[in-house]
């Protein structure tokens, strides 16, 4: 198993609230359809919700559960001549 590091672990938990918020977002479509119409804007507003909170929760599950290498610039005995990279 690879290792996440803190900002992974973060993402995905936020992606996770994301789908939870979406969620609420179908319910509360439904609801004001009913009460509303299918054609109000607050149901479009919902609409749009479900699609921003679904798009953002891909992004950061994919970010949480991907495995990143380390990029950090590693100085040895063998960079000793490159010190424009310090």
């Amino acid at each position: 198993m690879t290792q996440t590091r803190r900002a992974q672990k973060v993402s995905f938990y936020i992606a996770i609230i994301s789908y939870i918020a979406a969620i609420g977002c179908i319910l509360a479509s439904v609801y004001y359809s009913g009460e509303l119409g299918s054609d109000h804007p607050v149901v479009a507003s919902f609409g749009a919700a479900v699609v921003f909170f679904v798009g953002v929760g891909i992004v950061l599950h994919v970010i949480g559960r991907v495995d990143i290498p380390d990029l950090k610039i590693k100085s040895g005995p063998g960079n000793a001549d490159k010190s424009d990279l310090k």
